[in-house]
């Protein structure tokens, strides 16, 4: 790991940084009010110029009030710039407004994260995702995903998706090199494995084992697609660990599944994965490592999302270190016979096998 090995901050940039973080939910709100109400593109359209306060307010159809306060605080956030009582945006409100990763971190923030990060100390007690009780009563958000409201289960998808997509075109070849035909997607969700999978070969067959409420998801897409033959579905609850894995497959795949889980559920899975795999046959992880990143502010990104797992997915769960949940490979009677990293934004494909005990 290359970061956080010493604080480089001089007192007072780290007095700086202090109020940053005191004032971070002020800052977050500004940003997203400024961004959906128009304001911030409406400035980016006029130009180096930029608009003076008045005018942004008319053509908002917003109190000059409102726009007012709104505006200087964005002058201390950093998304605006002020000349002769003209405002213009910063590089920082362009990525606001452009950026997919930011837009989609963003959303996913507010949307399914921010009431429920109120119960955070709460959660850090128990051990139990208190936050999600703003949304219904589950044990884990994971049941409760197909009755979110509307908006809110699209965050969270576009969330989700928005980190294994852009690594399947890299990762298919790599997993589909052996000879693969017919695999297990462990946690498939709501398909787009399995339907990258046979779009990828037309040899292949993949079966996709998940909760009842994500298999209906992922059946009404497959069958949608005319995709019905080359894929199958298992409906299981894996927390419960009398429940074995079928066997009979070349390979498992799990992408970005197993960081849903404790280190404790990790292990179990993982088990009871070696137990169906065939001697020679090989378990297939993608997740996103913090410090495996090759940049600070990606490894960022992943830390603070362990919080949400954490206050409202299930309690317990994280984004881990390679180092926590290589143990937890380990322990389950695996080990690593090809390690990729770097693929997409932020990813690492684990191909694992039996460990030899001899």
């Amino acid at each position: 790991m290359l970061f956080f090995k010493e604080d480089k901050k001089t007192a007072f940039q780290a007095k700086e940084a202090a109020q940053w973080i005191a004032f971070g939910p002020v800052v977050f709100q500004v940003a997203r009010v400024l961004r959906n109400s128009g304001i911030l593109k409406l400035i980016e359209d006029s130009g180096k110029e930029g608009l003076p306060i008045t005018t942004i307010s008319e053509q908002i159809k917003l109190p000059v009030y409102g726009v007012r306060v709104l505006l200087e605080s964005a002058l201390g956030i950093g998304l605006v710039i002020e000349n002769n009582k003209h405002y213009s945006i910063t590089k920082t409100a362009h990525f606001i407004l452009h950026d997919p990763l930011t837009i989609t971190n963003m959303d996913f923030v507010h949307d399914v994260c921010y009431k429920g990060l109120f119960s955070l100390d709460k959660s850090i007690e128990t051990g139990k995702p208190i936050g999600l009780k703003e949304f219904g009563e589950w044990k884990t958000i994971y049941e409760g995903l197909s009755q979110l409201p509307q908006h809110v289960q699209e965050s969270w998808f576009n969330f989700d998706h928005f980190f294994s997509d852009d690594a399947f075109k890299q990762v298919l070849p790599l997993v589909y090199k052996n000879e693969i035909k017919k695999l297990l997607d462990v946690g498939g969700n709501t398909g787009k494995w399995a339907i990258a999978s046979v779009n990828h070969k037309p040899d292949i067959h993949v079966t996709i084992m998940d909760l009842p409420g994500q298999l209906n998801v992922a059946k009404n897409k497959i069958e949608t697609l005319g995709l019905k033959d080359r894929v199958s579905f298992s409906a299981a609850n894996l927390l419960d660990k009398t429940i074995a894995f079928p066997r009979g497959f070349d390979a498992i795949w799990m992408s970005q599944f197993l960081d849903c889980f404790s280190e404790e559920e990790i292990i179990s899975i993982l088990t009871r994965a070696a137990k169906a795999l065939n001697n020679d046959g090989f378990v297939f992880i993608m997740e996103p490592y913090w410090d495996l990143q090759k940049y600070e502010i990606a490894a960022f990104c992943l830390q603070q999302t362990s919080v949400y797992f954490t206050a409202l997915a299930n309690g317990n769960s994280q984004m881990y270190s390679a180092k926590t949940f290589f143990r937890c490979i380990h322990e389950a009677g695996l080990e690593i016979a090809e390690q990729v990293d770097n693929i997409g934004l932020s990813q690492t494909l684990l191909k694992c096998k039996k460990r030899n005990y001899n």
